[in-house]
């Protein structure tokens, strides 16, 4: 019987995992939740109607254990999965606790799946969801039009911090409406969020954000290290969600109609690009969907061979669980032969 482990089931992305599996038929006794500090008796949903039982992190065994997935923060990856490892188990990190790792490799599923197999600690690692969210149009674009330089500004939801920001959008949401205030329901955040526009996502790297920094290091990891990455990150205030702008220039001659095709090609993006009034996707159109949806797709005749396109995501479920749960079944499938 194949055991699946799930670490941060009570956390936006671990939910979608535990989703993913139950829509594709992995029974609730295949799955194993488990929760930093979890107290006895603590459960969380599965499928309609079952319950896991939900285990403490802090004492769990990993023996027996074929995979683990762990949807967890970097502190919580780097404390908790070298005692996963030890056990000669599978592990999938959804943070960015090890990529930087050379042993490490940096997945999106169906397109660099072989370096599964050069995992030297058993361990791969997933890229944020932002870098994912970006890259998925591009996977056939780079091998045909050699990508040389990306510029990137991306809109992100309050959920890249969590259900406790999530919470935070709609309290400070609810007092500006009740005209109540909100100094003290900044928690999360270092400036309100309702209605705003914070030009920060994780703490600063010199003049840099962490999420920029993330979109440059892990974009080189992914396609090679010539590429030159500039990003922009802000948070924006919706619940679930990340929306982009992304700007490309090619060493090759682009040919934006090719483009187009190749992006529609692509398994996990939807081209929906009609100019007309309302003729491209927005964040409200794609929650709980599982595809990057391109749009405005246009030739940027500023630079030689260059192009930009609109992009949208569920960035929990699309950019995140979805591919997590991609890697998981190719591992399952390279441990069955």
């Amino acid at each position: 019987m194949t055991k699946i482990a799930v670490a941060c089931v009570q956390e936006n992305i671990g939910r979608e995992i535990l989703s993913f599996l139950d829509e594709n038929g992995y029974k609730a006794a295949d799955i194993i939740a488990l929760e930093p500090k979890a107290p006895l008796g603590t459960q969380v949903s599965y499928s309609e109607d079952e319950d896991l039982d939900v285990f403490n992190l802090d004492d769990f065994d990993f023996s027996g254990v074929d995979v683990a997935v762990f949807a967890t923060t970097e502190a919580v990856s780097k404390h908790y999965i070298p005692k996963a490892i030890s056990k000669k188990i599978k592990v999938i990190d959804c943070s960015s606790a090890y990529f930087s790792d050379e042993d490490v490799p940096l997945i999106i599923a169906g397109y660099n799946n072989d370096k599964i197999m050069a995992a030297g600690k058993g361990l791969v690692a997933i890229p944020s969801a932002a870098v994912t969210q970006m890259l998925t149009p591009l996977l056939k674009i780079q091998s045909q039009y050699d990508i040389k330089r990306i510029v990137v500004s991306t809109y992100t939801s309050a959920s890249v911090y969590g259900k406790e920001a999530m919470d935070e959008l709609f309290s400070q949401t609810r007092r500006i409406y009740m005209n109540a205030p909100i100094v003290d329901d900044q928690k999360v955040f270092h400036k309100q969020i309702a209605f705003n526009v914070i030009p920060q996502i994780g703490d600063f790297i010199g003049e840099e954000t962490q999420a920029e920094w993330a979109m440059n290091a892990e974009t080189k990891k992914v396609f090679n290290q010539n590429i030159k990455v500039h990003a922009n990150s802000a948070i924006i205030p919706a619940f679930i969600g990340a929306a982009q702008y992304v700007n490309v220039e090619c060493n090759n001659d682009v040919d934006v109609d090719e483009i187009r095709k190749l992006m529609a090609q692509t398994d996990g993006v939807v081209v929906f690009d009609k100019n007309t009034d309302g003729g491209y996707v927005c964040l409200t159109d794609i929650q709980g969907e599982d595809n990057v949806y391109v749009s405005r797709l246009r030739q940027d005749t500023s630079v030689n061979n260059g192009f930009s396109f609109w992009c949208v995501a569920d960035n929990l479920r699309a950019c995140s669980a979805k591919n997590a749960f991609e890697i998981l079944k190719l591992i399952l499938s390279i441990k069955q032969h």
